[in-house]
């Protein structure tokens, strides 16, 4: 993991000066590159991800106004969608199962603080997103934190805890409400 230990948070770095140069290039790629591309341009928004070092499966749209901390701990499976406004705080890994989609103002934070720690040393833990899980607009996903296949989170909730597959949830703190079933489809 790139962060720094034992370092004191209010006037030391937390990250690598690699990491931090690292950023550095993202960052400018980011805003003249990716943020400016045109909302069509999914294919090229993937291509400079993966050159950052994304894991990226097929036909993943990726919207211009989403914010990805880290491009290399980012992982995405087939068809996955990742809406304007979305903040993926990767100092961890972010996992993302094959279609899902992480709807608008969605954030995931891989990343918080030891508040018990004197040092108040920063701390990551991933996060994975299951296949087939919609993560409605504006949720908070937490460190740490599973949500397995099939789940629907309600918007604005708050994921503090791992969420049991084919469920749909919602709250703050998120929970299951009720099961999640798919209607048959009625194809000619």
């Amino acid at each position: 993991m790139a962060i720094l230990q034992k370092n004191d948070p209010y006037t030391q770095p937390s990250f690598s000066l690699a990491n931090r140069l690292l950023r550095v290039a993202w960052g400018i790629v980011y805003a003249l590159l990716f943020r400016t591309s045109p909302r069509p341009f999914h294919r090229w928004r993937a291509f400079l991800l993966r050159c950052f070092g994304a894991k990226m499966g097929r036909h993943c749209h990726v919207y211009p106004k989403a914010v990805i901390w880290a491009p290399w701990n980012l992982t995405m499976a087939d068809y996955v969608g990742i809406a304007d406004g979305v903040q993926c705080y990767s100092i961890a890994a972010i996992s993302i199962g094959e279609r899902s989609v992480i709807s608008q103002g969605t954030f995931l934070c891989t990343g918080s603080h030891d508040y018990e720690d004197p040092a108040f040393q920063l701390i990551a833990e991933p996060i994975t997103i299951g296949a087939q899980v919609w993560l409605c607009a504006e949720s908070f996903v937490h460190p740490g934190v599973t949500v397995a296949d099939g789940v629907v989170v309600g918007a604005r909730s708050v994921v503090t805890r791992d969420l049991p597959g084919w469920m749909v949830c919602a709250g703050n703190p998120c929970r299951p409400l009720k099961p999640r079933i798919l209607q048959q489809s009625s194809s000619p």
